[in-house]
């Protein structure tokens, strides 16, 4: 993890507490643990370190043995509430299930918001995806075969890359240039999506003095989403707009799929809810499942878990004739994200 500025108002235990909770890397939440692939290659500079030293711009490749090539690829970038530049390390997991399915896999480290303010994010995984694209040659890749999957503040990763393919504001310079930014299709579990109205719609009201992190203030000055944009939130409505993904929905987004607990304690429901119903709005290919059981992080027990899955609902919006399928009885599965990876990512499609 890297380092982050203590705040004052902020203790540093509910500040540690609140990392591993984003990221739901709980032992609990994950034991026995889930199987890994092994990198095969590993902590790749997809752009120049910045600040030096820093791992901020590195990815890993998994490569399926034995696949025929170009390989569709999968971005994985996990979340940290923005506070570390981890967010390739838990892509194993994903590849030990893409990979058999054919898909090839990039774990991708972004910056913190101590290393940079928002939209630096949004530039480093667009980056990320220009080098794979200009890379893709090289690896085996198809370059016009691109997806993109995140969880929490890695989810809302996921959804702005999705959404910003066509916003030139937001492309950024850093790495490789004059290339597209591109994703073909994206999966955002619980990801924030307007940080103004995380408050209004949390769990439990929130206390700025209090000592758990599960009802800290995401209005509050040292929240991670005022982090993120160097501002308290309340007090600069142009950024915290700029870094919705409802923002930027177009004509040309890619179809994507959300997964958010109901029980979510750190990003509220209404926030996966909410992009999901901007989407339908908007006609869009957009697949929403709701575990009503299901607390924040263990991405994985989404998919595995069958009591944060009890009680699950799907429902959906397709482009053609703006057709809506309502909230349906449904089980989340790895195959769920495979089959909605095969329709619109499969070589052909």
């Amino acid at each position: 993890m890297s380092t982050t500025h203590r705040s004052p108002s902020t203790p540093s235990a509910i500040r540690m507490a609140l990392s591993l909770a984003v990221m739901g890397i709980s032992l609990s939440a994950q034991n026995p643990a889930p199987p890994r692939a092994i990198a095969t290659y590993a902590n790749l500079d997809y752009a120049t370190a910045d600040p030096p030293g820093t791992t901020g711009h590195k990815l890993d490749l998994y490569i399926p043995s034995g696949s025929s090539k170009p390989l569709s690829v999968v971005i994985w970038t996990g979340g940290s509430a923005w506070m570390a530049t981890n967010g390739k390390d838990l892509a194993g997991i994903l590849a030990a299930q893409l990979n058999p399915a054919g898909y090839a896999v990039a774990g991708v480290s972004i910056r913190s918001s101590s290393q940079v303010k928002f939209p630096g994010q949004l530039y480093d995984i667009k980056a990320a995806i220009r080098w794979l694209r200009a890379n893709a040659g090289k690896y085996g890749l198809d370059p016009n075969h691109i997806a993109i999957m995140g969880d929490s503040s890695g989810g809302w990763t996921a959804a702005m890359a999705a959404v910003t393919g066509n916003a030139p504001e937001m492309e950024g310079t850093v790495g490789v240039t004059g290339v597209s930014s591109k994703v073909q299709a994206a999966v955002a579990f619980y990801p924030p999506t307007n940080f103004l109205t995380m408050d209004p719609w949390a769990l439990r009201p929130c206390d700025p003095k209090s000592t758990n992190f599960t009802a800290f203030c995401h209005d509050g000055e040292s929240s991670p989403e005022s982090r993120l944009l160097g501002c308290p939130i309340q007090t600069c409505p142009d950024k915290v707009k700029a870094a919705s993904p409802m923002t930027y929905i177009s004509p040309d987004d890619p179809p994507i799929m959300i997964l958010h607990g109901d029980s979510d304690q750190l990003v509220p429901h209404n926030q996966g809810e909410a992009f999901y119903m901007a989407l339908n709005k908007a006609c869009k290919d957009v697949v929403f499942i709701t575990l009503p059981k299901a607390p924040h992080g263990n991405w994985n027990g989404f998919l595995t878990n069958d009591s944060l899955r009890e009680a699950a609902t799907m429902r959906s919006t397709s482009s053609a004739g703006c057709a809506v399928t309502n909230p349906t009885p449904f089980t989340p599965t790895w195959k769920t994200v495979i089959d909605f990876l095969d329709k619109y990512m499969k070589i052909g499609a």
